[in-house]
Parts: C-alpha cells; structure tokens; sequence
C-alpha cells in the first residue's frame, strides 16, 4: 500500500513480472482487500501465484517511522516486517515510507553476524556501457571508518554475484587521488582499505570517476552518497525536461533498476522510489529472486566472518 502510485502500479509491476519470468516466486501481497481484489482481477492476476494477506492501516510517506510502525500494526509494512521475521516470506520490498522500512529492516531482522552497520547501495551507470555500485547513499550518514571498510567488503560481494564483476575495484571517493588526502574520516579509512584482503583496492577515487570505469564498488558515507544518488536522478529528469533522448542520460532512469537493497541484514529487503511505476516494482521483484537465488547475503556473511 505503500508509494505514490500504490497499489494500481504495483499489481501492473506484478503483471510485468509474472509475464516475463518463466518460473516466477509465489508473490505475498499485503494491503486493503477491497482496493487490491478489483485490481487483481484486471490485471489478470492468477491466484495461484500471489497470497494475499489484508490489511486495515497505511503507514504515510510523511509519518514518523519508529512510532508509525508501533502505532499501525496493521499496515502492510509492519505486517510485513513480521512475516519476514517469522520466516514466512524470504524477501520483502516497498516503495512505502522510506524511514519506517529502514527501522523494520534495522530492527525486524538481525544484521548479519559481524555487521556494524547495514548500509544501502545504489547503481551507477558507466560510460562504457557497465554499470558499478556507490555506497552508502543514505542509511548512515556519519560513519566510522570501521563502517567504511564493511562496506567496502559487503559491496565487492554485491557487484561480483549480483552485477557479474568477476574482480570488482574498490575505490574510496575523495577530493584527490592521493594517500593522505581528504577528511579525518577519509584519511583513516584509506589504511584499513589498504590492508583488507577481501577486496581489491585501488585507492582514492574523485568524483569525476564515478562513471568511470576506474572503480567498480565506490565507499563513501551516506551524506555524501545521498546527494550524489540524488544529483544523479537529476540528469534523467532534466534530460526529460529538455525532451533529450540519449541512451546514457536514458540508464538513469531509477526504475531500471527497481530499489535500493539494504545490505548487511539476514534478509533481503528492497526499498524502491516513492514515485515507483510498474516498470521499477516488476524490477524490484526480480532483484529479490536474484538476491536470494545467489544467497548474497550468505555470501556476505562468510567474506564479512574472515
């Protein structure tokens, strides 16, 4: 029930879903009977493929998390957490309230053992046609180095099994190239970087990289990574605006690739854009089965153990 366009646009991404994928996961909805069954029925959606689970409350896009998720536990996204932390589902996404579906992933499910921090990534597309991973983009905006460094692990995981970088390139985002440039947090983490053998670490990277080919997995903390996510959305609204078609300005569109993963909890859990259509919910879907089709947070949880 979450999103601007929910739940019409997310039984047409369901539609998409079930069209294109020959052995698609048994989808549990949660929401409003009487506002989901009609449009069900119109998109033709078999029943053997969905369960529905109705709820009475929505969490709005505006409400306090913690306290929104206390105070509604009938909305879908507090049924939801639930029913991922009982094992029921494997996979739970939204477009709902962003905060409230951080505080459910944070405190509905456990980190994954080791895990300081959960942190968020997002895709960058590349110049060359490829695509990388910066994070954090938002899940924590004041971080330690030791933070920096999980994250670094937890996304050269995510780009090798999920984007099929096969020897991902670490770089930590700063305002030169040099080994000690930067802040007092960039300056500490570059050693810790340095030293990890689980990653490949190329060291400093600048922001005219980012769509590069020179980094594949870009650290940095969730205040700079934010507005660089949101600086980055900008150049598909603009292009739209000045009605430009260019096929590079076109990959950032958010709803190629669906949602953002939390990365670093037990679970998948996807958080999509609230202005989320079809489009980004049929690839919100497919992140999850490929998620769990990898067992990237298992996969996670052994790089992060050594």
């Amino acid at each position: 029930m979450g999103g601007d366009k929910a739940p019409a646009e997310v039984i047409a991404g369901i539609r998409r879903y079930l069209d294109q994928t020959e052995d698609p996961s048994l989808l549990h909805l949660f929401g409003n009977s009487e506002v989901i069954e009609p449009l069900l029925e119109q998109q033709n959606i078999p029943s053997d493929r969905i369960q529905h689970h109705a709820t009475t409350e929505v969490i709005g896009m505006h409400e306090h998390p913690t306290r929104a998720l206390k105070e509604k536990p009938n909305s879908s996204l507090a049924i939801g957490f639930r029913s991922l932390a009982a094992g029921d589902i494997d996979a739970f996404l939204s477009a709902g309230n962003t905060g409230a579906m951080l505080v459910g992933s944070l405190f509905s499910i456990q980190p994954l053992e080791g895990v300081i921090r959960p942190t968020m990534g997002t895709i960058m597309p590349k110049l060359s046609g490829g695509t990388g991973l910066i994070l954090d983009v938002g899940l924590n905006a004041d971080c330690k180095p030791e933070h920096l460094n999980q994250f670094a692990v937890m996304g050269s995981v995510y780009a090798r099994h999920i984007l099929g970088i096969e020897h991902p390139k670490v770089g930590l985002l700063n305002v030169g190239e040099e080994e000690g440039k930067g802040n007092l947090l960039a300056q500490a983490t570059y050693p810790l970087l340095r030293d990890n053998t689980s990653i490949h670490f190329i060291g400093n990277i600048e922001g005219r990289d980012l769509m590069s080919d020179k980094a594949d997995v870009m650290v940095c903390e969730g205040f700079t990574g934010n507005i660089i996510l949101k600086m980055a959305e900008s150049l598909y609204d603009m292009a739209q605006h000045q009605d430009i078609q260019h096929p590079f300005l076109n990959r950032f569109h958010f709803e190629n690739y669906g949602g953002t993963p939390v990365l670093g909890v037990r679970k998948p859990v996807i958080v999509g854009h609230g202005i989320s259509g079809s489009l980004a919910f049929c690839n919100m879907i497919r992140l999850a089965d490929q998620m769990l089709q990898t067992d990237i947070l298992g996969k996670m949880a052994t790089e992060l153990s050594r």
